[in-house]
């Protein structure tokens, strides 16, 4: 089990210290574990990055070919890439048939090179430039605020809290509940986001957790080593006891998968009721702890450039 002291205030600065982006005041709430500073970390704590984020394979060229084949890409990735939504969504845009290349429907699994002609609509897409990085949006998600653009209550959507893009959208990597704050990471690339959700690269979701009451030793073995839930098995990679005042105990967890409402049915799973809880990292993204609740920031052309060598994507 990995449970441990929490450490001193001075220990944790020193960890995670790095040069920090220029972003709002912090609103971090005095009661909580203090936020990380710097958008894109150069290192996770504990194992790094390459325990966190595995790396994509790369395709070999064939033994003894001697002429170079044409560069082709996944068609779904392609118009992922453009900006036009997620991986998944493009796949359900070409089997509807909206998609053609070179004037014939496209199929789902086509690939396609540089001289194809990919049409959505009436809307030409084009492989995009090397040197177009795609944009990231890091937004401090604040408690009562859906991650859909879609909800037939009418409640306040995150995405009314963006700026309006023209040829593109706003990509949500993860979501959080209703009644959940913290970090959210929006994208205009699908490839980019499918890097940070999709479970084979097991990217590490960290979240403060105040319940009411503290674990005992065997609920906090239970939770490391893993608790049945209705869709699943489940267990937190790491669990630190953060301290807490009264009837409140922090908690700071870590785990790489992103089930609906993960985090507090695995406490639900042990007896224990969660009363806030706020997600500071995604992958190597963290929350900023000047960044105040309802507000954005975009990364710069620096900061998003570190975090696709992280993840080893390259745009």
């Amino acid at each position: 089990m990995k449970t441990r002291s929490s450490p001193s205030p001075e220990a944790v600065r020193r960890r995670r210290s790095m040069k920090i982006t220029k972003s709002p005041a912090s609103s971090t709430p005095a009661d909580s574990p203090k936020s990380l500073q710097s958008p894109v970390r150069s290192r996770l704590r504990g194992a790094g990055l390459k325990g966190s984020i595995k790396p994509a394979a790369t395709p070999q060229s064939g033994v003894g070919s001697t002429s170079p084949q044409p560069v082709t890409q996944k068609l779904h990735k392609v118009l992922a890439q453009a900006g036009l939504g997620s991986r998944r969504e493009m796949e359900e845009l070409i089997a509807s048939g909206q998609v053609t290349i070179n004037g014939k429907t496209a199929q789902v699994g086509d690939r396609i090179a540089a001289r194809d002609v990919v049409r959505v609509g009436k809307r030409v897409v084009h492989f995009r430039s090397a040197r177009r990085l795609p944009r990231v949006m890091l937004y401090h998600k604040p408690e009562g605020e859906i991650v859909s653009q879609d909800d037939p209550q009418g409640r306040t959507s995150v995405f009314d809290k963006l700026p309006q893009l023209r040829s593109s959208k706003w990509i949500a990597i993860g979501r959080l509940d209703y009644n959940t704050s913290g970090l959210l990471v929006f994208t205009t690339d699908g490839e980019l986001a499918n890097r940070l959700m999709h479970p084979r690269f097991e990217v590490e979701r960290e979240y403060a957790v105040r319940i009411i009451g503290r674990l005992t030793p065997e609920q906090a073995t239970l939770l490391t080593s893993g608790v049945e839930l209705e869709d699943g098995a489940a267990k937190f990679d790491y669990l630190s006891d953060e301290g807490g005042e009264g009837s409140n105990h922090w908690y700071r967890v870590i785990l790489k998968e992103g089930r609906n409402r993960e985090v507090r049915r695995m406490f639900e799973a042990v007896g224990m009721t969660v009363s806030r809880l706020m997600r500071v990292r995604f992958g190597p993204i963290n929350l900023p702890s000047r960044l105040k609740r309802g507000k954005s920031m975009e990364l710069n052309e620096a900061e998003i450039g570190r975090l696709l060598e992280l993840v080893g994507y390259k745009a």
